[in-house]
């Protein structure tokens, strides 16, 4: 079973990585192509083109215009500890043993739209690139159309000779769309979660962030590697609600008892 999570636009570079362990991103001359694309342009160009202050914009193009196909220690860090976010709120990987990170560099897959698809012990240089991100290229007027299938001819490698493969969605409709999954021989299993909100259940954006981010940190620390195992998560005070589930939809529920006690 891999797991694939959205990444996040909060970065940290400063807190030091607790483990030595690094690996190479897998696409580096697909993101060594983007960072050509992008170095073309202005300032005024990135706010624009990803809706960014003028701040923001000019830190991003001085990230392109430093950008290297080296990854060093001095310009990188592994993308689990990098991404700083709800999701990664949730994931903790700063917490996790070097161990426990080992197993997660076979389970988990990280989305990127410069990088493509990232184990969570690659080496990540820092950048801002949405996946939805409206930019030309060679391959077609986004970055869906550069991607195309290599995202999903990663993942189906990765499931090896795995005779029922199972691919455990927590990742954002924006990040999953470009795993192209018709194109993945595997089984998708998509957890919701709900929060009690004045007597009904519905989707809190930074809760259900963060609940994503819980999940692939029990699947860690627990090696669950099959999909029935995760009707077992109780992370944070959700629980399996199989009553509002159907099919490979998994509705995950949290009272407001239950969420004031996490």
């Amino acid at each position: 079973m891999l797991i694939v999570l959205s990444p996040a636009k909060s970065l940290d570079y400063d807190t030091p990585p607790h483990v030595e362990t690094a690996t190479e991103p897998r696409f580096v001359p697909q993101s060594a192509e983007l960072i050509g694309t992008l170095r073309e342009k202005s300032p005024q160009d990135i706010a624009a083109l990803m809706d960014l202050s003028d701040k923001l914009a000019l830190l991003n193009v001085e990230r392109y215009a430093s950008w290297s196909p080296q990854f060093t220690p001095a310009n990188s860090k592994q993308a689990a500890l990098a991404f700083d976010g709800d999701v990664y709120d949730g994931l903790s990987a700063r917490t996790l043993s070097a161990e426990e990170l080992a197993w997660a560099q076979d389970h988990i897959r990280i989305l990127s739209g410069l990088y493509g698809v990232l184990r969570p012990l690659d080496r990540m240089q820092p950048y801002r690139l949405e996946m939805g991100t409206a930019l030309p290229n060679a391959g077609g007027r986004d970055l869906y159309a550069f991607w195309g299938s290599r995202i999903a001819a990663s993942l189906n490698a990765d499931f090896g000779e795995d005779p029922q493969p199972v691919l455990l969605n927590l990742a954002s409709e924006e990040y999953f769309k470009a795993v192209c999954p018709k194109t993945l021989r595997a089984r998708v299993v998509t957890p919701v979660f709900e929060d009690e909100k004045a007597g009904k259940y519905k989707i809190i954006s930074f809760y259900a962030k963060r609940a994503r981010g819980l999940m692939a940190r029990w699947v860690v620390t627990h090696r669950a590697t099959e999909p029935e195992q995760l009707k077992g998560f109780d992370s944070a005070g959700y629980r399996f609600a199989p009553e509002a589930s159907k099919a490979d939809r998994w509705v995950f529920r949290r009272s407001e008892a239950a969420a004031q006690a996490a």
